[in-house]
This record gives structure tokens, sequence and C-alpha cells, in this order.
């Protein structure tokens, strides 16, 4: 069991770190932590019950009835990793993720080393290398929201007119309330280079209103 549940830590730990470095939400230790918490479920459905068969004649049990509780509960954990912004969503790979290393965990727990290792291998070639490739397909085409915590009085249109400066295309604008007398714009915009990121935030900024601006990931 000691040995599942640390080979279901490295499997898990891998995948994780992978988000980690790409500053997702769930990141490292929130993967170790469904893997391992799954395969520990899985050991429990297994074997956690031989007593009660071994001491009563007429106890029978289910080994997948704790397991797919576990697959349908992970959804809470995936749905607080998404985040909608206007109508851009992000979160969607690490929330799959999550549910894959949950499922990961099961198979560990369940002894099948074999597609464990080979599903480990499939997520990891998903999330890093066909991310590269699709970069490479959408070059000019992706995009990126910035966030921008200003105060009320804010007038949008010297935001959009300097993006409009760096020959910007402003596809989306979304406004919500903060505290006080703060709002939060979300605006999604065509991906810059990091030079011209840096130019465009510097003036964005230089505005008395502007109190924070970052790029969401």
């Amino acid at each position: 069991m000691v040995i599942r549940l640390l080979i279901a830590l490295v499997l898990s730990g891998i995948i994780g770190f992978e988000r980690e470095l790409n500053n997702h939400s769930a990141g490292f230790r929130t993967h170790i932590l469904v893997g391992v918490g799954a395969c520990l479920m899985m050991l429990l459905s297994i074997f956690g019950f031989e007593e009660f068969m071994q001491q009563y004649d007429n106890v029978r049990f289910d080994p997948a009835r704790i397991p797919s509780y576990v697959i349908s509960g992970i959804g809470f954990l995936g749905a607080g990793t998404i985040i909608v912004y206007g109508g851009t969503i992000r979160g969607l790979t690490t929330a799959a993720s999550i549910w894959a290393v949950a499922g990961i965990g099961l198979v560990v727990g369940a002894g099948m080393y074999g597609p464990a290792l080979f599903t480990t291998l499939i997520i990891l070639i998903s999330l890093v290398f066909l991310n590269n490739l699709e970069r490479m397909f959408t070059k000019g085409h992706s995009t990126n929201i910035v966030e921008i915590v200003a105060l009320s009085d804010l007038e949008i249109h010297e935001v959009i007119s300097i993006m409009e400066h760096y020959k910007l295309n402003v596809q989306n604008v979304e406004i919500l309330k903060a505290e006080h007398n703060l709002r939060k714009i979300f605006i999604k915009t065509d991906r810059l280079k990091d030079m011209e990121k840096i130019a465009l935030f510097e003036e964005i900024s230089r505005l008395n209103e502007v109190r924070n601006i970052s790029e969401l990931k």
C-alpha cells in the first residue's frame, strides 16, 4: 500500500509540476493531494473491508463503489480552477488534469502500474508538447487578458486609446465593481511581445486612477 501511495505521489507530482511551471492556480501540491487521495480511497475500497468479509459470511462489497464517488466528486476541485472573464474561459486544461490525476491515483491504487505510467506520459505530452505545437499554429492569432484595478472615475477610453496606439485589437471589455471606490477592468486583446507589453503597462500605469495592472495567465 505504501509503495502504491508513493507511486501515485510521483506520477501526480510530475503533472502538477508542469502546471506549477506555467503559474496555474492548481499546481504541484494540489495535484499531489488529489492523486494520493484518490489512491488512498482506492486502497480503502479494495483492502478496507477484508476483515468484515472474513468475520461475516453474508457481507459483500463492491470495490468500484468508492472510486465512482471519487470520479464524480473531484469535479468541485476542477470547477474551482475554471475562471470566466467575459467570453474567455481559463483553467479548463488544469481542471481536466486534476480529473485525470484522480484517475491515475485510482489506477495506481488498484495496482495497475503500466496503464498509470502510460497515461502520465500521454498527459505530459498533451500539456507540454501539444501546447507548444498549438502555439506554433496559432501564432499571431493568440490573445491575452489585461486586468486593471483602478478608481471608478477612470475613463475607459483613455486606456483603449493607449492600446490602439500599440495597434492592439481590443476584442472584449468587462468591468466589475471591487471594494471601496475601485473597479476591475478586464480587456481582451491580441497578444503582445514582451518588450511591447512592458512599454504598454508602463504607459497605462501612469494614469492617475490606475492602481494595478497585470496580465492574466
